[in-house]
């Protein structure tokens, strides 16, 4: 990669992807600072002019996409880093879930991925060199009652990302999933959407974590400047992992997570391995 990159973020308005901009433009690399209101983000394009670009951009907007990854190369050059970080939580038992809704989160935190990646590709493949970040959550791993859908998304991005991660290695290019705990951004606020009508026999499980319930907002662990540090990091290092994780809190649960599966495991094994033609 080059000693200065261009950097596409998306969902740059608050948050993780404004801190992530803040950062990239910081150390003196050059940033299209993207979110649906683009005025949320110009004032990152007034303190860095000749770096920086604030585009309007909704990511299920196809033809968008389009148009903002070429006025990018246009401004720039090309993009040296794409992070898709836009996205948003909806919290709903499966059986809450709204059809609309559940179609509205998977064409922005998996589908809008999807083509913002299929975007930047043909111009990384031809320099044979480019990193795509996908950011995804702990919530992919640990389920939560209430998050299925949400956990859906993220866990399909993640899929995705491993396949494309072996699929790109050869040409020269690095794609890896983040997955953050805990941080203190608008996610778990006005970020977070829910199911409009709560089943009550859910009430102890899934509607534990409705909105109305939920006092965690505000008091998070995680520092989205020291994160965006760390994705900093992993873009430069010339052995990025496939999967990083983001906060002490989502390390503890993946380590138990990881416990439980291998337990898991060894007590199925012998009815896993009963399967195979004798």
């Amino acid at each position: 990669m080059s000693t200065t990159s261009t950097w596409l973020i998306t969902g740059c308005s608050t948050g993780l992807g404004r801190a992530l901009a803040e950062e990239v433009l910081g150390r003196g690399d050059r940033a299209v600072v993207t979110a649906r209101d683009a005025s949320s983000v110009q004032d990152l394009a007034d303190a860095h002019p000749d770096r920086a670009l604030a585009l309007a951009l909704d990511v299920t907007d196809t033809a968008r996409v389009g148009e903002v990854v070429r006025e990018a190369e246009e401004r720039f050059g090309g993009v040296d880093v794409l992070v898709n970080n836009a996205g948003y939580g909806y919290r709903a038992a499966v059986e809450e879930g709204d059809e609309q809704d559940v179609q509205r989160l998977f064409a922005t935190n998996v589908f809008g991925p999807v083509a913002l990646t299929k975007a930047v590709l043909p111009g990384m493949r031809s320099r044979r060199r480019g990193t795509i970040v996908n950011v995804s959550s702990i919530g992919a791993q640990i389920c939560p009652p209430g998050s299925g859908y949400y956990a859906a998304t993220k866990a399909a991005l993640e899929g995705l990302t491993g396949s494309l991660r072996q699929e790109l290695a050869p040409l020269g290019i690095t794609a890896f999933s983040v997955e953050p705990g805990g941080f203190r951004t608008d996610f778990a606020g006005r970020s977070l959407t829910q199911s409009a009508e709560p089943i009550a026999d859910y009430a102890d499980t899934a509607g534990k974590r409705r909105k109305e319930h939920d006092t965690v907002h505000g008091t998070q662990p995680g520092d989205p400047a020291r994160a965006a540090s760390a994705i900093v990091r992993a873009v430069d290092s010339p052995d990025a992992p496939g999967l990083l994780l983001l906060g002490t809190d989502a390390l503890s649960a993946a380590e138990s997570i990881l416990d439980a599966r291998r337990a898991e495991l060894e007590a199925w094994r012998e009815v896993s391995a009963s399967t195979d033609f004798s």
